[in-house]
């Protein structure tokens, strides 16, 4: 009995042994790819970027945002609104209030108008619905809950000649639109 349990003792510690020395093995080897794979990507940068970058790292929040700020100054990179795109709908019409103020003093000549869809022939409706997808830009469902949903302001703040040219087109299809 002593020699079995011996043996089984031997046993386990050469498996021991064994399994720790292949540990050992494959985490130098998965080191070695860590930095192989790190020193590749820093060998194709440029060290003047890679100094560039290691200069913005330490910057502050409140340094990195006058980073930015001179950076869109110098470049002439305009300001989005936060969200980009899709928030300037709603940000629209504050500036429409803004041009209103500004011309309400030169109310003598009026060159910004609003159109107004305000019905449609029932059997122009389908071509009405893709000349106003194409006219707002909105996919063919909207364009559709739009014309149905007529009475609608469809667009402000429009130059008379794009006013007219709109309404001109709409008519032909059989809508009624009004210009203010």
């Amino acid at each position: 009995m002593s020699m079995s349990c011996r043996y089984a003792a031997q046993c386990c510690a050469r498996q021991l042994r064994s399994t720790s020395s292949i540990r050992v093995a494959s985490s130098s080897l998965l080191q070695q790819r860590i930095a192989r794979r790190h020193n590749s990507t820093e060998a194709v940068a440029n060290p003047k970027i890679a100094g560039i970058v290691d200069q913005i790292s330490q910057l502050t929040l409140l340094e990195t945002a006058d980073l930015v700020s001179s950076l869109k100054s110098r470049l002439n990179i305009p300001d989005l609104p936060v969200g980009g795109f899709a928030a300037a709908g709603p940000a629209a019409p504050a500036a429409a209030v803004e041009e209103a103020e500004d011309a309400a003093p030169a109310a003598a000549e009026k060159t910004l108008f609003n159109v107004k869809l305000v019905s449609f022939e029932a059997g122009s409706k389908p071509k009405i619905i893709k000349e106003v997808k194409n006219l707002l830009g909105l996919s063919l469902v909207e364009s559709k809950k739009f014309v149905e949903s007529a009475p609608k302001m469809l667009k402000e703040s429009v130059p008379k000649e794009e006013a007219e040219k709109m309404i001109a087109t709409l008519k032909e299809l059989g809508a009624t639109v009004t210009m203010d």
